[in-house]
């Protein structure tokens, strides 16, 4: 790095660090008696999610999983109804996955190793050198969304960040800008620009330390950076779900642990009614009459899912078979302690 770039680099630091005493983020949940464990959770849950939204989840996990250890012992059912509502369930799982490697294979501690933190599972390049930076003030860039928008703009890094050429450049002045001395107040401040001066629509450039020589600002073209994901139409998927109810209690089949909702708990999913009677009459399931309810759509990232829900009607005890896969007749009354997809959450609400 040249004299006159390291004197940038510096005044960037510099810049954001001061911002940082002033306005920047200390209080959430995370941050106080600051553990990887607590930091490696909130970096999970923040992936694709709001810090309002994810502030409740994080408090209710940390009451029931207080440790890394308690996590590992946990059961899957649990971890996901612990996550039901935040979406991306393979964030919970993999979560679930790492804090057993981290018990079998480090003792509960995370390794002080970057790559180390890599290899565990749901862990990326970023997350780990945020978790390291943040608990244990080490020195790692980070690149997750928000960082991403701050230094395209500042450096007119043109082109979608999910191109590998992009991110590339993207990590280059990541690295470069990350100063030796507070890396866990940088990497925050990073964050925190992101999330609240730098934000995706209407930015608050008058209140950015980085303004006087933004190159997106200058330009004013800050709606042009980062550059948007190439527009794809989705299609669309459609599919009846069967809602199995004998009094006041409804039949929920565990998925597949991985895939769509892996591992959730959710009513049967089958092309037609028919197919639908017949599967449930498989299952000792005898369906007496049926009720459609109203078709809504679910938005995955890469397809539609339109969804009817049919209520079918059971009046005599189901004869109880030798199951293939977790499966339970739930009570519609009492709360169900298992995690649950959108979708099956939503019909449930209908019912009661």
């Amino acid at each position: 790095m040249s004299e006159q770039e390291s004197k940038v680099t510096d005044s960037f630091a510099q810049r954001v660090l001061a911002w940082f005493d002033q306005y920047g983020r200390k209080h959430l949940p995370w941050q106080q008696d600051i553990t990887p464990y607590k930091v490696w959770v909130s970096e999970i849950m923040l992936q694709q999610t709001q810090v309002t939204t994810v502030i409740p989840y994080f408090e209710r996990f940390m009451t029931s999983f207080p440790s890394v250890y308690a996590l590992a012992n946990a059961s899957q059912d649990d971890v996901l109804h612990h996550w039901t509502g935040l979406g991306y369930y393979a964030r919970a799982r993999n979560l679930h996955k790492a804090a057993k490697a981290l018990v079998n294979e480090h003792d509960g501690e995370f390794p002080n190793d970057i790559d180390a933190v890599v290899a565990l599972p749901g862990i990326g390049r970023s997350t780990a050198g945020a978790i390291l930076s943040l608990s244990r003030n080490e020195r790692h860039p980070i690149l997750d969304g928000n960082v991403k928008r701050v230094l395209a703009r500042y450096y007119a890094i043109a082109g979608w960040p999910g191109q590998k050429a992009v991110e590339n450049a993207l990590w280059e002045v990541a690295e470069k800008n990350t100063p030796l001395e507070r890396c866990g107040n940088y990497t925050q401040v990073m964050m925190d620009l992101g999330a609240m001066v730098c934000t995706r629509s209407k930015p608050k450039c008058d209140m950015c330390p980085l303004q006087s020589d933004c190159i997106a600002y200058a330009q004013g073209a800050q709606a042009d950076y980062p550059g948007k994901k190439p527009k794809k139409a989705l299609p669309v998927k459609s599919t009846f779900m069967m809602v199995a109810q004998f009094n006041q209690q409804v039949y929920l089949e565990q998925r597949p642990p991985t895939g769509l909702w892996g591992g959730l708990y959710g009513f049967i999913e089958v092309a037609s009614v028919e197919e639908g009677i017949s599967t449930l009459h498989g299952k000792g399931i005898e369906v007496a009459d049926i009720q459609m309810l109203e078709s809504f759509r679910h938005t995955f990232s890469h397809f539609h899912l339109d969804i009817t829900p049919v209520v079918a009607v059971v009046n005599s005890t189901p004869t109880k078979q030798v199951a293939e896969i977790a499966s339970k007749w739930f009570m519609l009354n009492e709360p169900i302690e298992v995690g649950l997809a959108a979708p099956t959450t939503k019909i449930i609400k209908q019912l009661v």
